[in-house]
């Protein structure tokens, strides 16, 4: 049974909607995730470019992949940044909300009028575009794609399944967070029955540059234990990643350290660039992150989500706790109440 056959006739028909303006549509296609993209992101982009080339179709994908992830596009398989839409294109958005052009990667969006079909998983998704698949209830949005790939009828290959299985393996956490279901593990079973190579994707994301230990113990220098311990915090600046010969692309995965903490419901991972700080969360036990993005003017997930703050660390820094102590008090409220 395929996680289609389960959904709601409301994401069938969607679905569908979808494959048909995808089909129907002759000229070229620029495919677009967001910004400082991860797993989930590059898998959903080259699942579908990989897929619409393999009927034919002209597609550009405009992609800054991060070093972690570059073991996996092919040489020239990704372009860089666009200046404009080309002429007759259908811009497809993945894994990102439409409503926030801003964090739309490889092409600027604002003001731009043209078809858009956007495919995500994100809560906060507004939807709004010529064919829209959102579906909060979907760990990834490579988990929609692949449901696509089905009804688009293309000939599966072992380099669609891959990508795709990234996307499914990144988001969930290797199969380890709550938002996993039944549908998760069927589908990721149709990737492996297509060839994904888990095993081998597994060995690639585990390899970290020396850079990766040295940054590490500067991040964990910066390590503050707040709220009686249920929340964890460490800070990056660029002289940390100058002593690291680091980058900001290091950072990415120490969140998700963090988060292993005893007894921490929330782990934030704060990249201060002077001017301006990038707040990266992971939530469990009933807290949620998003509402804690959300207040900051972000978004994401209840268990992952983030925000970008135009102001100095010690003014984001009062924000982020007056979110977080309004959070905890909720967690707290909701608890005592179903005691």
């Amino acid at each position: 049974m395929t996680a289609q056959n389960t959904a709601s006739p409301e994401y069938h028909a969607d679905l569908k909607q979808v494959a048909r303006t995808l089909l129907d549509h002759i000229g070229p296609f620029v495919i677009l995730s967001h910004e400082n993209p991860d797993g989930d992101a590059l898998g959903s982009v080259l699942g579908l470019t990989r897929a619409l080339r393999s009927l034919g179709r002209d597609v550009t994908a405009p992609m800054t992949v991060p070093r972690y992830l570059k073991f996996l596009p092919e040489p020239g398989e990704l372009s860089e940044p666009m200046p404009a839409v080309p002429e007759g294109a259908l811009v497809v958005v993945l894994d990102v909300d439409n409503n926030d052009p801003v964090r739309v990667a490889g092409l600027d969006l604002t003001g731009y009028t043209g078809p858009v079909v956007n495919v995500d998983h994100h809560g906060t998704n507004a939807r709004r575009a010529t064919a829209l698949l959102v579906d909060p209830s979907r760990p990834a949005t490579a988990l929609m794609i692949t449901d696509l790939l089905d009804e688009l009828g293309v000939t599966w290959t072992e380099a669609m399944a891959t990508p795709l299985m990234l996307g499914l393996n990144t988001d969930t956490g290797s199969f380890r967070f709550d938002s996993v279901t039944p549908g998760t593990f069927t589908v990721a079973g149709r990737l492996r029955a297509h060839g994904a190579r888990l095993g081998w994707l597994n060995d690639q994301l585990g390899q970290n540059p020396p850079t990766y230990y040295h940054l590490l113990r500067e991040v964990l220098g910066t390590m503050q234990f707040l709220h009686a311990g249920r929340v964890v915090l460490a800070r990056v600046d660029q002289a940390m990643l100058d002593r690291a010969g680091a980058a900001w692309e290091d950072v990415e995965s120490y969140v998700g350290l963090m988060r292993s903490a005893e007894g921490t419901q929330l782990a934030v991972m704060v990249k201060d660039y002077g001017d301006r700080v990038k707040l990266s969360m992971r939530s469990r036990a009933g807290f949620s992150a998003q509402n804690v993005a959300v207040a900051l003017g972000g978004g994401g997930h209840v268990p992952a989500a983030g925000a970008s703050v135009a102001a100095p660390f010690p003014e984001v820094m009062e924000r982020l706790n007056d979110a977080i102590t309004a959070e905890l008090a909720r967690v707290d409220t909701e608890r005592s109440a179903g005691a």
